[in-house]
Protein backbone atom coordinates (compact mmCIF):
# COMPACT_ATOMS: atom_id res chain seq x y z
CA UNK A 1 0.00 0.00 0.00
CA UNK A 2 1.26 3.24 -0.84
CA UNK A 3 0.86 6.38 1.79
CA UNK A 4 0.47 9.76 0.68
CA UNK A 5 2.62 12.02 3.03
CA UNK A 6 0.30 15.01 3.75
CA UNK A 7 1.74 18.34 4.00
CA UNK A 8 0.78 21.22 6.06
CA UNK A 9 -0.80 23.51 3.47
CA UNK A 10 -2.71 20.01 2.61
CA UNK A 11 -3.90 19.53 6.18
CA UNK A 12 -4.83 23.07 6.85
CA UNK A 13 -6.72 23.21 3.50
CA UNK A 14 -8.89 19.87 4.56
CA UNK A 15 -9.34 21.69 8.32
CA UNK A 16 -10.89 24.51 6.49
CA UNK A 17 -12.78 22.97 4.33
CA UNK A 18 -14.15 20.34 7.04
CA UNK A 19 -15.21 23.27 9.23
CA UNK A 20 -17.06 25.44 6.30
CA UNK A 21 -18.77 22.15 5.42
CA UNK A 22 -20.09 22.18 8.92
CA UNK A 23 -20.84 25.75 9.06
CA UNK A 24 -18.24 26.66 11.71
CA UNK A 25 -18.21 30.54 11.37
CA UNK A 26 -14.50 30.39 13.08
CA UNK A 27 -13.58 28.29 10.12
CA UNK A 28 -15.60 29.84 7.41
CA UNK A 29 -13.60 33.67 9.02
CA UNK A 30 -10.49 32.07 8.34
CA UNK A 31 -10.64 31.03 5.26
CA UNK A 32 -12.02 34.15 3.56
CA UNK A 33 -9.03 35.78 5.59
CA UNK A 34 -6.87 33.36 3.09
CA UNK A 35 -8.18 33.93 0.08
CA UNK A 36 -8.39 38.10 0.86
CA UNK A 37 -4.89 37.87 1.39
CA UNK A 38 -2.57 39.83 -1.22
CA UNK A 39 0.23 36.98 -0.89
CA UNK A 40 1.47 35.26 -3.48
CA UNK A 41 1.96 32.05 -1.76
CA UNK A 42 -1.36 32.19 -0.35
CA UNK A 43 -3.32 32.35 -4.07
CA UNK A 44 -2.44 28.76 -4.83
CA UNK A 45 -3.80 27.66 -1.44
CA UNK A 46 -7.08 29.78 -1.98
CA UNK A 47 -7.70 28.92 -5.17
CA UNK A 48 -7.27 25.02 -4.33
CA UNK A 49 -10.13 25.56 -1.42
CA UNK A 50 -12.35 27.66 -4.02
CA UNK A 51 -12.35 24.20 -6.06
CA UNK A 52 -12.88 22.23 -3.53
CA UNK A 53 -16.05 23.54 -1.91
CA UNK A 54 -17.70 24.71 -6.02
CA UNK A 55 -19.84 21.78 -5.94
CA UNK A 56 -21.88 22.85 -2.63
CA UNK A 57 -22.48 26.82 -3.86
CA UNK A 58 -24.87 27.92 -5.86
CA UNK A 59 -27.83 27.07 -3.03
CA UNK A 60 -28.67 30.89 -2.49
CA UNK A 61 -30.06 34.01 -3.49
CA UNK A 62 -27.88 36.49 -3.54
CA UNK A 63 -28.98 40.17 -2.47
CA UNK A 64 -27.29 43.22 -3.31
CA UNK A 65 -28.07 46.33 -1.26
CA UNK A 66 -26.42 49.92 -1.84
CA UNK A 67 -28.55 53.01 -0.67
CA UNK A 68 -27.90 57.04 -0.06
CA UNK A 69 -26.62 58.30 3.40
CA UNK A 70 -28.35 58.73 5.81
CA UNK A 71 -30.70 55.67 4.50
CA UNK A 72 -30.17 53.08 7.49
CA UNK A 73 -28.52 50.28 5.40
CA UNK A 74 -27.05 48.64 8.42
CA UNK A 75 -30.44 49.23 10.57
CA UNK A 76 -32.51 47.36 7.78
CA UNK A 77 -29.65 44.78 7.02
CA UNK A 78 -30.09 43.58 10.60
CA UNK A 79 -34.21 44.38 10.80
CA UNK A 80 -34.38 41.58 7.23
CA UNK A 81 -31.75 39.72 8.64
CA UNK A 82 -32.82 38.98 11.62
CA UNK A 83 -36.61 38.50 10.48
CA UNK A 84 -35.54 35.36 8.14
CA UNK A 85 -32.94 33.88 10.75
CA UNK A 86 -36.15 33.93 12.85
CA UNK A 87 -37.76 31.83 10.10
CA UNK A 88 -34.71 29.27 10.25
CA UNK A 89 -33.13 30.85 7.03
CA UNK A 90 -28.88 30.87 7.46
CA UNK A 91 -27.93 34.74 6.37
CA UNK A 92 -24.24 35.99 5.74
CA UNK A 93 -24.01 39.62 5.17
CA UNK A 94 -20.45 40.99 3.60
CA UNK A 95 -20.49 44.10 4.63
CA UNK A 96 -17.95 46.18 2.18
CA UNK A 97 -16.56 49.37 4.29
CA UNK A 98 -14.61 52.60 3.11
CA UNK A 99 -10.45 52.39 3.13
CA UNK A 100 -8.81 55.51 3.39
CA UNK A 101 -7.34 55.82 -0.57
CA UNK A 102 -3.64 57.26 1.38
CA UNK A 103 -3.50 54.38 4.61
CA UNK A 104 -6.00 51.53 3.53
CA UNK A 105 -7.23 52.00 6.77
CA UNK A 106 -10.56 50.76 7.33
CA UNK A 107 -13.52 51.37 10.00
CA UNK A 108 -14.81 47.54 9.87
CA UNK A 109 -17.86 49.10 12.34
CA UNK A 110 -21.00 47.16 10.41
CA UNK A 111 -20.44 43.95 13.51
CA UNK A 112 -20.67 47.14 15.72
CA UNK A 113 -23.71 48.80 13.79
CA UNK A 114 -25.45 45.71 13.67
CA UNK A 115 -25.27 43.70 17.43
CA UNK A 116 -28.28 42.00 17.23
CA UNK A 117 -27.65 40.03 14.21
CA UNK A 118 -23.68 39.12 14.74
CA UNK A 119 -24.95 37.47 17.79
CA UNK A 120 -27.64 35.40 16.10
CA UNK A 121 -26.43 31.77 15.41
CA UNK A 122 -28.38 31.51 12.09
CA UNK A 123 -26.22 34.70 10.67
CA UNK A 124 -22.40 35.88 9.75
CA UNK A 125 -20.96 39.12 9.31
CA UNK A 126 -18.08 39.99 7.52
CA UNK A 127 -17.18 43.02 7.20
CA UNK A 128 -14.12 43.83 4.68
CA UNK A 129 -12.10 46.52 3.42
CA UNK A 130 -12.75 47.98 -0.07
CA UNK A 131 -8.82 48.45 -0.32
CA UNK A 132 -9.69 51.34 -2.81
CA UNK A 133 -11.54 48.79 -5.51
CA UNK A 134 -13.80 50.41 -7.82
CA UNK A 135 -17.56 50.50 -5.81
CA UNK A 136 -15.87 49.64 -2.71
CA UNK A 137 -16.47 46.07 -3.67
CA UNK A 138 -13.67 43.80 -2.17
CA UNK A 139 -12.02 42.07 -5.12
CA UNK A 140 -12.21 39.10 -3.40
CA UNK A 141 -16.26 39.66 -2.60
CA UNK A 142 -17.10 37.04 -5.15
CA UNK A 143 -14.88 33.76 -3.49
CA UNK A 144 -16.41 35.00 -0.26
CA UNK A 145 -20.44 34.07 -1.46
CA UNK A 146 -18.91 31.19 -2.75
CA UNK A 147 -17.53 30.22 0.89
CA UNK A 148 -20.35 31.41 2.59
CA UNK A 149 -22.62 29.32 0.66
CA UNK A 150 -20.58 25.93 1.09
CA UNK A 151 -20.86 26.85 4.79
CA UNK A 152 -25.11 26.54 4.37
CA UNK A 153 -25.87 30.33 4.11
CA UNK A 154 -29.02 30.52 1.47
CA UNK A 155 -29.17 34.18 2.11
CA UNK A 156 -26.11 36.49 1.00
CA UNK A 157 -26.41 40.20 1.15
CA UNK A 158 -23.65 42.53 -0.11
CA UNK A 159 -23.78 46.13 1.17
CA UNK A 160 -22.03 48.24 -0.64
CA UNK A 161 -20.49 51.48 0.22
CA UNK A 162 -23.04 54.14 -0.68
CA UNK A 163 -24.24 55.24 -3.90
CA UNK A 164 -22.02 55.77 -6.94
CA UNK A 165 -19.93 53.53 -9.40
CA UNK A 166 -20.40 50.40 -6.97
CA UNK A 167 -23.91 50.03 -8.33
CA UNK A 168 -23.07 48.39 -11.08
CA UNK A 169 -20.24 46.46 -9.82
CA UNK A 170 -23.14 44.98 -7.23
CA UNK A 171 -25.38 44.48 -9.99
CA UNK A 172 -22.64 41.91 -11.81
CA UNK A 173 -22.53 39.68 -8.48
CA UNK A 174 -25.96 39.80 -6.82
CA UNK A 175 -29.48 37.92 -8.06
CA UNK A 176 -31.39 40.95 -7.05
CA UNK A 177 -30.77 44.76 -5.92
CA UNK A 178 -32.41 47.30 -4.02
CA UNK A 179 -31.49 50.61 -3.22
CA UNK A 180 -32.52 52.68 0.18
CA UNK A 181 -33.61 55.74 -0.02
CA UNK A 182 -35.37 58.39 2.53
CA UNK A 183 -37.86 61.17 2.44
CA UNK A 184 -37.58 63.88 0.20
CA UNK A 185 -37.59 62.08 -3.53
CA UNK A 186 -37.34 65.11 -4.90
CA UNK A 187 -34.57 66.98 -3.73
CA UNK A 188 -32.90 63.06 -3.79
CA UNK A 189 -33.45 61.99 -7.48
CA UNK A 190 -31.91 65.59 -8.87
CA UNK A 191 -28.75 64.11 -7.89
CA UNK A 192 -29.16 60.42 -8.97
CA UNK A 193 -28.84 59.42 -12.33
CA UNK A 194 -30.98 57.74 -14.23
CA UNK A 195 -28.60 55.16 -14.80
CA UNK A 196 -28.31 54.32 -11.09
CA UNK A 197 -32.43 54.16 -10.86
CA UNK A 198 -32.06 51.52 -14.29
CA UNK A 199 -29.46 49.10 -12.29
CA UNK A 200 -32.27 48.30 -9.31
CA UNK A 201 -34.63 45.75 -9.06
CA UNK A 202 -36.41 47.42 -6.06
CA UNK A 203 -36.09 50.93 -4.44
CA UNK A 204 -36.77 50.60 -0.41
CA UNK A 205 -38.13 54.02 1.23
CA UNK A 206 -36.66 53.43 4.67
CA UNK A 207 -37.77 55.13 7.97
CA UNK A 208 -41.58 55.57 7.09
CA UNK A 209 -42.67 55.89 10.32
CA UNK A 210 -43.82 58.58 13.26
CA UNK A 211 -44.32 61.50 11.23
CA UNK A 212 -42.27 60.57 8.49
CA UNK A 213 -44.80 57.81 7.39
CA UNK A 214 -47.32 60.15 5.33
CA UNK A 215 -43.68 61.94 3.53
CA UNK A 216 -42.70 57.91 2.73
CA UNK A 217 -45.65 56.90 1.22
CA UNK A 218 -45.52 60.02 -0.60
CA UNK A 219 -42.10 59.39 -2.08
CA UNK A 220 -42.76 56.04 -2.56
CA UNK A 221 -45.39 57.41 -5.17
CA UNK A 222 -43.11 60.05 -6.74
CA UNK A 223 -40.55 56.66 -7.13
CA UNK A 224 -43.18 54.91 -8.77
CA UNK A 225 -44.44 57.26 -11.49
CA UNK A 226 -40.55 57.74 -12.54
CA UNK A 227 -39.85 53.91 -12.63
CA UNK A 228 -43.02 53.38 -15.04
CA UNK A 229 -41.45 55.37 -17.46
CA UNK A 230 -38.03 53.59 -17.32
CA UNK A 231 -36.21 50.30 -18.20
CA UNK A 232 -36.55 47.84 -16.13
CA UNK A 233 -32.78 46.51 -14.92
CA UNK A 234 -34.38 42.95 -15.20
CA UNK A 235 -36.54 41.24 -18.12
CA UNK A 236 -39.95 40.54 -17.42
CA UNK A 237 -39.77 42.62 -13.62
CA UNK A 238 -41.47 45.50 -13.39
CA UNK A 239 -39.11 47.73 -10.81
CA UNK A 240 -41.57 49.64 -7.71
CA UNK A 241 -41.09 51.38 -4.60
CA UNK A 242 -41.48 49.91 -0.98
CA UNK A 243 -41.85 52.09 2.19
CA UNK A 244 -40.56 50.05 5.80
CA UNK A 245 -39.90 50.95 9.13
CA UNK A 246 -36.62 49.45 9.78
CA UNK A 247 -36.51 50.28 13.32
CA UNK A 248 -40.71 49.22 13.87
CA UNK A 249 -40.14 46.39 11.84
CA UNK A 250 -42.81 47.37 9.22
CA UNK A 251 -42.77 46.17 5.79
CA UNK A 252 -39.71 43.81 5.87
CA UNK A 253 -42.18 40.54 5.54
CA UNK A 254 -43.50 42.12 2.57
CA UNK A 255 -39.64 42.79 1.18
CA UNK A 256 -38.98 39.23 1.73
CA UNK A 257 -42.50 38.46 -0.25
CA UNK A 258 -41.52 40.51 -3.43
CA UNK A 259 -37.70 39.54 -3.40
CA UNK A 260 -39.12 35.72 -3.57
CA UNK A 261 -41.46 36.59 -6.06
CA UNK A 262 -38.59 38.37 -8.16
CA UNK A 263 -36.45 35.20 -7.65
CA UNK A 264 -39.39 32.62 -8.88
CA UNK A 265 -40.18 35.23 -11.99
CA UNK A 266 -36.43 35.52 -13.11
CA UNK A 267 -36.39 31.51 -12.37
CA UNK A 268 -39.25 31.33 -14.78
CA UNK A 269 -38.16 33.34 -17.26
CA UNK A 270 -34.50 32.25 -17.60
CA UNK A 271 -33.55 35.27 -16.38
CA UNK A 272 -31.70 33.97 -13.14
CA UNK A 273 -29.22 31.25 -14.90
CA UNK A 274 -28.77 33.36 -17.50
CA UNK A 275 -27.71 36.26 -15.15
CA UNK A 276 -25.74 33.32 -12.38
CA UNK A 277 -23.66 33.02 -16.35
CA UNK A 278 -23.61 36.71 -16.98
CA UNK A 279 -21.81 36.84 -13.36
CA UNK A 280 -19.32 33.88 -14.17
CA UNK A 281 -17.93 36.04 -17.08
CA UNK A 282 -17.74 39.65 -16.05
CA UNK A 283 -15.52 37.46 -13.02
CA UNK A 284 -13.19 36.55 -15.32
CA UNK A 285 -12.67 39.85 -16.96
CA UNK A 286 -12.33 41.53 -14.11
CA UNK A 287 -9.90 38.82 -12.85
CA UNK A 288 -7.99 39.04 -15.90
CA UNK A 289 -7.89 42.55 -16.09
CA UNK A 290 -6.64 42.86 -12.80
CA UNK A 291 -3.89 39.97 -12.71
CA UNK A 292 -2.61 42.31 -16.11
CA UNK A 293 -2.49 45.28 -13.86
CA UNK A 294 -0.43 43.73 -10.76
CA UNK A 295 2.00 41.92 -13.69
CA UNK A 296 2.67 45.22 -15.57
CA UNK A 297 2.98 47.72 -12.47
CA UNK A 298 5.25 45.12 -10.65
CA UNK A 299 7.26 44.56 -13.64
CA UNK A 300 11.17 45.50 -12.84
CA UNK A 301 11.44 46.83 -16.43
CA UNK A 302 8.02 49.08 -16.04
CA UNK A 303 9.45 50.05 -12.67
CA UNK A 304 12.31 50.94 -14.15
CA UNK A 305 11.22 53.17 -17.06
CA UNK A 306 7.25 54.27 -16.12
CA UNK A 307 9.25 57.33 -14.09
CA UNK A 308 11.53 58.57 -17.37
CA UNK A 309 8.35 58.10 -19.69
CA UNK A 310 6.02 60.44 -16.92
CA UNK A 311 8.67 62.61 -17.18
CA UNK A 312 8.69 63.32 -20.70
CA UNK A 313 5.23 63.77 -20.95
CA UNK A 314 5.64 66.17 -17.79
CA UNK A 315 8.07 68.19 -19.69
CA UNK A 316 6.46 67.83 -23.67
CA UNK A 317 8.50 65.51 -24.93
CA UNK A 318 5.89 63.11 -25.32
CA UNK A 319 2.64 62.61 -25.78
CA UNK A 320 0.12 60.27 -23.45
CA UNK A 321 -0.88 58.05 -26.45
CA UNK A 322 2.80 57.98 -27.33
CA UNK A 323 3.97 56.97 -23.79
CA UNK A 324 1.41 54.66 -23.49
CA UNK A 325 2.15 52.88 -26.65
CA UNK A 326 5.75 52.77 -25.68
CA UNK A 327 5.46 51.40 -22.10
CA UNK A 328 3.06 48.66 -23.72
CA UNK A 329 6.32 47.54 -26.46
CA UNK A 330 8.25 47.32 -23.24
CA UNK A 331 6.00 45.53 -21.21
CA UNK A 332 5.81 42.72 -24.06
CA UNK A 333 9.54 42.59 -24.44
CA UNK A 334 9.65 42.20 -20.70
CA UNK A 335 7.74 39.23 -20.36
CA UNK A 336 9.56 38.04 -23.93
CA UNK A 337 12.55 37.24 -22.05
Amino acid sequence: MKFVKRTDETIHLETLFQGIMKGNSAQLSKAITLIESNASRHFTEAQKLIQKILPYTKQSIRIGISGVPGAGKSTFIEALGLTLCNQGHRVAVLAIDPSSSLSGGSILGDKTRMEQLSSHPLAFIRPSPSEGVLGGVHRKTRESMLLCEAAGFNVIIVETVGVGQSEAVVRAMTDIFLMLVITGAGDELQGMKKGILELVDAIIVNKADGDNKIQAELTKDEYNRILHFLQPATKGWQTEAYTCSSILNEGIEEIWKMINLFIKSAQETGVFEERRQEQLKEWMKQSLTNQLLHLFFTDELMKQHLPLLEKEILTGEKTVSTAVMEAIELFKSSQRK
